[in-house]
């Protein structure tokens, strides 16, 4: 099991209140929750970002191919 660690945030009231019910309706603590809510965001953030040594690989093919992908698009 992973080491859990605690820190304080501060949340919109009306966020809570709707968490604190889909805990309750679900059976879940919020605890819970908010883990699965964190690891999805950070999940999502990183799809969207390529590894740097893939961009510096896509820069050096579009320098040296920039011409074949403008012919290839067309």
């Amino acid at each position: 099991m992973p080491t859990r660690q605690k820190f304080a945030t501060q949340v919109d009231s009306a966020l809570l209140d709707d968490l604190r019910t889909l805990a309750r309706d679900e059976g879940r603590q919020i605890q819970a929750l908010v883990d699965e809510a964190i690891a999805a965001l950070l999940d999502q953030r990183r799809q969207g970002r390529a590894r740097p040594h893939v961009m510096a690989a896509y820069q050096r093919s579009h320098a040296r191919f920039a011409a074949l992908y403008e012919k290839l698009a067309k």
